[in-house]
């Protein structure tokens, strides 16, 4: 494509006139909006350890009371995208939380999609419209839009998870807003979900009016799925997806959920997609290789990588290693905007 003419090639006046009538020319910026063969992207490959996380957490904690905070959070920010801007990727937000023992994080529901992905310690909860879910080690909890939930913690030691929110999506969409509420009456306890792994029996099966029918995915049937699958299956990615079990679609409209076991001193070359993707060590160790960076993971390590990176997960360990996976595919998917190339 030849070159375009530059804003400064066009009169000073001319520029000014158009500025004072809240006019801008297209030509000068078209590449940059519409580059060729494939976009150029602000996120970043970075990583984060969560060695150097949680202390701040912890001291944060110390220093801001929840009753001050709402929720103690400590965001996951891309400097590609401005450290003030929050965001991880263009649609995935980042947040590692801290609840206290006998801290309540009070009921609230907004317009962004959350999870929580639970990285250390036991005996807190979220109760999501009534369903109170235990939050163990490794757990996928869901908190979809306009649902209420809150926070509690019932046990002795601190407890930290994972937020992954599409809140920048639904922010610059001007969407997103938060309203408050009271404490909610425990209606199910939700330790066991009526699905299992998210298999549903047909006969007779009669399908549930709530577009979530499984807020809680358990861990310890993730793995379990996985190792089972990798023992069948000597070669090739092991990779499970959290699915809504009534539909067999994603378990939430915008953002993808996914568990990836990297079997002991093996690669996983996948293909460049148009997703950028979030990945999060559950247990293990990984050598993440985005392009040309190189990241060594550990567990509760979380890194990302932007669109069409070349994205090598490399286990040079003799134990398995499981890695939780945020992509902005589904809602690529549906705007029909998602695809897949070969590597280079």
């Amino acid at each position: 494509m030849e070159q375009l003419a530059r804003l400064e090639d066009l009169p000073t006046r001319y520029v000014a006139d158009l500025t004072q009538k809240n006019l801008v020319p297209l030509w000068p910026s078209l590449r940059n909006v519409l580059p060729p063969l494939k976009p150029i992207p602000h996120t970043q490959a970075i990583s984060w350890k969560f060695k150097d996380i949680k202390p701040l957490l912890i001291e944060a904690g110390e220093l801001t009371p929840i009753e001050k905070a709402e929720r103690r959070v400590l965001v996951l920010a891309n400097p590609g995208h401005g450290l003030e801007n929050m965001r991880a990727t263009s649609v995935i937000y980042l947040g590692m939380q801290l609840l206290l023992p006998k801290e309540w994080a009070p009921a609230h529901r907004h317009t962004p999609n959350a999870v929580r992905l639970i990285v250390e310690g036991e005996k807190a909860y979220t109760t999501v419209e009534g369903e109170k879910c235990p939050m163990s080690h490794g757990d996928l909890i869901l908190t979809p839009s306009g649902l209420w939930h809150e926070h509690g913690h019932d046990g002795d030691e601190p407890v930290i998870w994972l937020d992954v929110l599409d809140l920048p999506l639904v922010y610059y969409m001007e969407a997103s807003y938060v309203e408050g509420g009271e404490c909610q009456p425990v209606t199910n306890t939700g330790t066991k979900s009526r699905y299992g792994k998210g298999l549903v029996p047909t006969q007779h099966h009669i399908r549930a009016k709530n577009n979530y029918p499984m807020l809680r995915y358990p861990w310890a049937e993730a793995k379990q799925l996985l190792n089972d699958l990798a023992e069948a299956q000597s070669q090739g990615p092991i990779q499970v997806a959290y699915v809504n079990p009534e539909t067999g679609e994603d378990c939430q409209k915008i953002i993808g959920y996914s568990a990836v076991m990297v079997r002991a001193n093996e690669t996983i070359q996948m293909s460049p997609c148009s997703a950028a993707q979030v990945f999060h060590v559950i247990e293990g160790q990984l050598e993440l290789q985005i392009g040309t960076d190189t990241f060594n993971l550990e567990k509760a390590d979380t890194a990302c990588a932007p669109c069409f990176a070349q994205v090598d997960l490399i286990n040079k360990s003799s134990e398995p290693c499981f890695i939780f996976i945020a992509d902005e595919a589904p809602i690529q998917k549906k705007l029909d905007l998602y695809s897949v190339r070969e590597r280079n």
